[in-house]
Parts: structure tokens; C-alpha cells; sequence
């Protein structure tokens, strides 16, 4: 009967989970998609005049429409070059259009390239614009002017593309665009006072992001939102914070800043040797809040007759740690690398990266990159790890004489711990170097960790096998049967989280819970029995917690567990101690035998 009982139990439960994951794939999903279609369609934002700053823009609500809709409400020009893809908007001269040639959506064949910048009017709008500002000079050309082409047809390198446009107060804006082979396009803007008055004006540029999709700003491990370096510090504002909060203000020299997802940026460059004044601003309407960065340099008066020019870049690309060292040092733009968040471990986690990027670069994959970084941990740690194993070891020898101890003071806990620490001492046993190998490698797994979180450089790379992405979690699951089943568990509406959380088990997560039991059981059973069982425990408890990590981490912390194993057990032979692998050796040789 109790056998039974549990049978239908277990029926029970799978045929629930079946029921609830075929409602949520067949109903909820569709249901859902259908909403995010219903809101593309209702209302973000457009362009104001900022009180503030005359000719520079604030943003407003308008319509919402499709993307493909919004980039063909204005005239274009092409880009194009090894990296990029997209368009140059006429009106406004907005760079608002951009497409990461290099980069794709997802690891599956065939899939679109990652989109950086939309133009304005499209949900989750994100582009940049350059220009001028100043007080009682209306007419400034704004986000509504159409420039003319001057000359060229295609923005590539080596092809500027040059636009004019005009202003009553006898002004001719000419701005030069250029795109070098990676993510830095160079804006060039000169104004000619062909008037009878002198005028005074500032150049701006400005990031704008109209609203973040629902995705962004979650990742606690990441930063994303707005960043700079101004002022000689890293400015950041998590998107939460910054909407809390509102605007922040930063005098600065030179510098940089911007708008920044997990992988990529869209920021401004100033002239490095230009006092401007900075600025994070946040703009709430009814459905959306904007998020903006922007600069406006200092004020020159240009009398008739004369002309200025101001020379801004703005990098549009995916965070490349060797791309923005290349800027940093030819461009001196200041602390460039820091846009990737290294984290408050930093003096560990770039030196992490550049070992990875060493290996990477003579063997081809970041994968055994990450099998040669745990190797050397191993090597750098050996000393101090060979000795905490040999104490274990040496403990786990003496634990009969442990429990005699234990059983023959029972009533005098104050004789048997000095009977105890005499044992060790005799037998030259250190008890408090037993956590030692695992204490040392949690800097470095938390390291690898962020490095693998932050680095684009390891985003869609691939193992062998199954896996594609050494930054994502296992594909393969019991919920999708192991690969079985087309579907990804973690997007399920009710339960996703869950699904593709503590419950996310693969067959990674599966070896690493078998290397934990391998490398709990050749350690000494704790004195109490409650601490036995919270120790034996502790496999399945952290097979749960690292099922959702992504796999480069799982590879890491598997293979440390396998040459802790191989470790120890060499030391346990040397030792002539019992240990799990000769007994289950032990034990499936005799089941072989007695087959036969």
C-alpha cells in the first residue's frame, strides 16, 4: 500500500508539472506576446526644447510605431563597414540606426544581428545627436531640421559623409561624419557666421535612451545604465537608481559617458582638453522614462565673418576589452576599459580575463581556456592544498581514536577536547586547514564568475558537445528532457524563474553534484550527527544552487572538484586510509563478479 501510495504520488506530480508547462507554452506565452504587441502600438516619445539649454532637446511624448515605420519617416544615408550596419538619419543628422555585424542575437543558425541603435518614434528608441545651443538665437538646427548632403552616399571608412544646414541668424552648420573599421565614428561640426552680429554658441551632443526593455537593469552582477569617466572618477547609475533619483550633474574635463547595456555601449567622447559640463538626465512621461546623457561644451563667440568647429566622438559598439584598450591608447580616451564592469575585485578579475585571453588565443576556445586557468589555480594553490589534504587525511586516519576519545570523556567535554588537541598535535594535525583549498578558490570562482558575466569576449562562446554558450546556463534540462523538447523552461510567465533557476538541472549541474559528494565523502564525518547529515546534504543543496550558473562557471568548479579529487586521493593511498573510490570500485568489481 505505502508503495502505491507513492507511485501515485509521483504520477501525480509529473502530470501536474506536464499540465502547467503545456498551459504555460500553449496559453500564457502567446497570451503574453500578444500584450507586448498590444503596447508597441501605444505611445513613447519625441523631441522638446529644453528651457535650459536653447537648441538643446528634451524629449516629449508622440506616437509609437513600428521600427521599420520610424527609420522610413526620414531620408537616409548608409553605413557600412566590417563591424556595423545601419543608417544615418537626414533629419536631425541623428546617428540613430546601427546593426553589430560581428554579433548575433542568439547561438542558434541563422540568427539576426544584434541591434544597437532605433531611430526615435520606435519602442525602446536609442540613438545619439550632436548640434549647438544658444540663448536668443532661435532657428538652431534641431531634431526636426533635414540636412542637405554636401557629399557622399555611403558613410564607410574612409568615406565621410558631409551635411549642411542653415539658421536665420545668417549661420551655416556643416557637420562631417566619419566611421573608422570598428565602433568610432568622429562628428565634425563647424559653424560659419555669415551674419552682420556676432553670436554666442555652445556644441552638445547627447545619448538618448526612450524607455529600457524589460530584460535590462535586472542583473545585479552587471551594471547597466548610465557610465562615465568624469572628473578623473567612474561615474555609474543603475537604471533603478537613476529613475529614483533623477538627474546628476558633473563639471569635467574631457572624459566620456554614456548609455550601457551587459555587452554594449553608445557614449560620447569630448575633446579631451574642453571643460563641459556633463549631465545624466531622466525624463518621466505617462508610459516611459527617458534616459539621457549628454555634455555641452564651453561657450565661443564667433564674430561675423568667422567660424568654429568642434570635433566629438561617439563610440557605438559591443564592449571589446582590446577595442576600447586600442581607443584608450591611440585616442587617449581616459580609463576607456573600465565601460566593462570588472567589479570591486578588479585585481583579479582583469588579470582572469588576460590569462583567458592569452591561453584563448594558442588553442582556440575559451572552454579549455577555462580547463588550463583551473590547472594553474591548482598549481599556484598546491603547496597549501597538498597540506590541508594531508591533515584531512591524517584526521580521517585517527578517527577511531577521535571516537574513543569522544566516548570515553562524554561527560568531561573540557578533557576531551585536551585529549583531542593533544592527538593532533602528536599526529601533526592542523584541524582548521581542512576548509582552506575550498576558501582560497572562492575569490577566483567568483572572478571567473564576473568575467564570465561581463566580457563579451565570452558571450556565444563555445565548448565541445551541447555547448554553445560558456556564458549561459546549460541548454539541456530535464524539463526540455535533455534537449528533447524544443523549449526553454526559464520563459515560462508563472514559473520561468524557477524552472530556469535552482530547478534548472542539467547534466553539468548533475557531474558537478557527484565531484561534491566524490570530494565531501573522502573528508572525515563531522563529531555530531547533525552535522553529518547537514555535510551530507550538501552535495544536493548545491547541486541546486549552481544549476542556474552558466556553464563556463560549472566546467571551472567541476574539473577543480575532479583534481581535488585525484589529489586527495593519491594522498589517501600514500596514507593507506579507506577512500570512496577504491570502496565503490571495491564494490562494483564484487557485483561483477557475483554476476558472473
Amino acid at each position: 500500500m505505502p508503495d502505491n501510495s507513492n507511485r501515485n504520488t509521483i504520477i501525480f506530480v509529473i502530470a501536474s508539472v506536464a499540465i502547467l508547462i503545456f498551459y504555460q507554452m500553449f496559453v500564457l506565452e502567446p497570451q503574453a506576446k500578444k500584450r507586448q504587441a498590444e503596447l508597441a502600438r501605444q505611445a513613447p516619445v519625441a523631441a522638446a526644447v529644453d528651457p535650459a539649454h536653447p537648441g538643446l532637446q528634451a524629449p516629449g511624448p508622440v506616437k509609437l510605431v513600428t521600427r521599420q515605420e520610424a527609420a522610413q519617416a526620414s531620408p537616409r544615408i548608409p553605413v557600412a563597414n566590417t563591424s556595423l550596419t545601419g543608417s544615418i538619419s537626414l533629419r536631425g543628422a541623428r546617428i540613430d540606426d546601427l546593426y553589430l555585424q560581428k554579433y548575433r542575437e542568439t547561438v542558434e543558425a541563422g540568427s539576426p544581428p544584434v541591434e544597437l541603435l532605433r531611430p526615435e518614434g520606435a519602442e525602446h528608441a536609442w540613438f545619439a545627436e550632436f548640434g549647438w545651443t544658444g540663448a536668443n538665437l532661435p532657428g538652431l538646427p534641431n531634431a526636426d531640421t533635414v540636412w542637405q548632403v554636401v557629399s557622399g552616399t555611403t558613410l564607410a571608412p574612409g568615406q565621410p559623409l558631409i551635411l549642411r544646414a542653415f539658421s536665420p541668424q545668417g549661420l551655416t552648420f556643416t557637420r562631417k561624419i566619419e566611421v573608422d573599421d570598428q565602433f568610432m565614428f568622429t562628428v565634425t561640426d563647424t559653424v560659419a557666421n555669415l551674419g552682420a552680429a556676432a553670436v554666442t554658441i555652445a556644441p552638445y551632443s547627447s545619448v538618448q535612451r526612450q524607455g529600457v526593455p524589460d530584460h535590462l537593469g535586472r542583473n545585479t552582477v552587471v551594471h547597466e545604465g548610465g557610465i562615465g569617466w568624469l572628473d578623473k572618477e567612474l561615474r555609474l547609475l543603475k537604471y533603478k537608481k537613476w529613475s529614483k533619483d533623477g538627474d546628476e550633474s558633473f563639471a569635467s574635463t574631457g572624459g566620456w559617458l554614456g548609455i550601457t547595456d551587459q555587452f554594449w555601449l553608445a557614449a560620447l567622447v569630448p575633446p579631451q582638453g574642453e571643460k563641459v559640463q556633463s549631465q545624466f538626465r531622466v525624463t518621466r512621461t505617462g508610459t516611459v522614462d527617458i534616459y539621457e546623457a549628454n555634455y555641452v561644451g564651453q561657450g565661443r563667440a564667433i564674430a561675423p565673418g568667422r567660424q568654429t568647429t568642434e570635433v566629438t566622438h561617439f563610440y557605438a559598439g559591443a564592449k571589446t576589452v582590446p577595442v576600447l584598450k586600442a581607443y584608450q591608447k591611440d585616442m587617449k580616451v581616459p580609463e576607456f576599459d573600465r565601460a566593462v564592469d570588472w567589479g570591486n575585485f578588479s585585481f583579479l578579475t582583469r588579470p582572469i580575463f588576460a590569462f583567458l585571453e592569452f591561453i584563448f588565443g594558442h588553442v582556440g576556445n575559451f572552454g579549455v581556456a577555462i580547463l588550463l586557468l583551473t590547472v594553474t589555480v591548482k598549481l599556484i594553490f598546491f603547496p597549501l592544498a597538498n597540506k590541508s589534504y594531508e591533515s584531512i587525511t591524517k584526521m580521517k586516519k585517527v578517527q577511531p581514536q577521535i571516537e574513543a576519545l569522544r566516548i570515553q570523556y562524554k561527560e568531561d567535554p573540557a578533557k576531551q577536547q585536551q585529549e583531542l588537541m593533544a592527538l593532533y598535535s602528536s599526529e601533526k594535525i592542523n584541524p582548521l586547514t581542512g576548509c582552506l583549498p575550498m576558501l582560497v578558490q572562492i575569490p577566483v570562482f567568483y572572478a571567473l564568475y564576473k568575467v564570465l558575466t561581463v566580457t563579451i569576449e565570452m558571450r556565444h562562446a563555445p565548448f565541445y558537445g551541447w555547448i554553445h554558450d560558456l556564458s549561459a546556463r546549460d541548454p539541456l534540462n530535464i524539463w526540455n528532457l535533455f534537449g528533447a523538447i524544443p523549449w526553454d523552461p526559464a520563459t515560462a510567465p508563472l514559473i520561468g524563474s524557477l524552472l530556469g533557476g535552482s530547478l534548472h538541472i542539467g547534466p553539468l549541474v548533475l557531474l558537478y553534484g557527484l565531484t561534491m559528494w566524490l570530494t565531501t565523502a573522502m573528508n572525515p564525518p563531522a563529531p555530531d550527527p547533525v552535522q553529518q547529515k547537514i555535510f551530507q546534504f550538501m552535495p544536493v543543496m548545491f547541486t541546486f544552487i549552481m544549476a542556474p550558473f552558466a556553464t563556463g562557471l560549472l566546467i571551472y568548479w567541476t574539473w577543480n572538484n575532479v583534481l581535488s579529487i585525484l589529489q586527495q586521493y593519491v594522498i589517501m593511498r600514500r596514507f593507506k586510509v579507506d577512500n570512496p573510490i577504491d570502496q565503490l570500485i571495491a564494490r562494483f568489481s564484487g557485483a561483477g563478479k557475483a554476476t558472473e
